[in-house]
């Protein structure tokens, strides 16, 4: 069986290291690199639920996108039982649980996270649209009303809502940038981009889209990243026939909507 560590430059192969960002955390982040591995999970995020189901179905190792630590909004500072990451990480070193994590460097991969939600949404000819080969830029077969791709776009994601913003243009030519990639806003827009569809998106982003000619689709940041989860498990059984690999049953969107219905009115007195 193979090891942590050949697992971690296996996949290093798939999203080399130093395309990872200087603030990211990239690679083998929890456990032995000499364990041996039969089993694997692949979630999004490391989650303590994550952890739990790898723990009772006997998984040696978890591969998730989203780093577990030591990143710009999850630091370590300490390894504590009261506390919700050191609760997680001792419960991961108790069980001997390894936990290797592809973040920014398997956004700008090819085959990676960008190019699967391009895929996704079914854009023709997808390429990079930024220097260090974040977010793609492809286009539809032919236009389509904006409410129509939207519905499209949340059923290719399984999103539980989305929000959009319309700029009074049919879409064509897309830009996607799966997670927090709302910066980028007006790159997609010089770019001839009639469309871009990424998650996170602020209130200004949204009111400012109609005077920049800009459709806006915000589809969540689970939503837009998830399906790279199915480009790992693939990657890994094809490069180890031998390992069990499966995506976390356990992890999902967390965001939910309530949408007001046609039923639904305001009083006023």
């Amino acid at each position: 069986m193979p090891t942590a560590r050949e697992i971690e430059k296996c996949l290093f192969a798939l999203a080399p290291r130093d395309g990872a960002m200087d603030w990211d955390n990239v690679g083998l982040l929890v456990g032995d690199p000499e364990a041996e591995v039969s089993r694997v999970l692949v979630a999004l995020d490391a989650t303590q639920a994550v952890a739990e189901e790898a723990i009772e179905k006997g998984c040696q190792l978890i591969v998730t996108h989203h780093p577990i630590m030591n990143c710009k909004w999850l630091p370590v500072q300490t390894l504590r039982e009261d506390t919700p990451q050191g609760r997680l990480l001792r419960r991961l070193t108790r069980e001997n649980v390894s936990v290797i994590c592809m973040h920014t460097n398997l956004d700008v991969a090819a085959g990676g996270v960008n190019d699967e939600l391009a895929a996704a949404l079914r854009l023709e000819d997808p390429g990079p649209f930024l220097e260090d080969g974040l977010g793609r830029i492809g286009h539809l077969a032919e236009p389509v009303p904006l409410a129509d791709f939207a519905a499209r776009t949340a059923a290719a994601l399984n999103c539980n809502g989305l929000r959009y913003a319309d700029a009074g243009k049919p879409v064509y030519r897309v830009a996607v940038g799966g997670g927090a990639c709302g910066e980028y806003a007006d790159v997609a827009a010089a770019a001839g981009c009639d469309t871009f569809v990424t998650a996170d998106l602020s209130y200004h982003a949204f009111l400012d889209a109609a005077g920049k000619g800009i459709n806006l689709i915000d589809a969540g940041h689970f939503p837009t990243e998830d399906p790279v989860c199915r480009v790992l498990i693939a990657y890994l059984q094809e490069q180890f026939p031998a390992l069990s690999v499966e995506k976390s049953a356990s992890h999902r969107e967390a965001i939910q909507y309530y949408v007001k219905g046609e039923s639904d009115y305001v009083r006023t007195f």
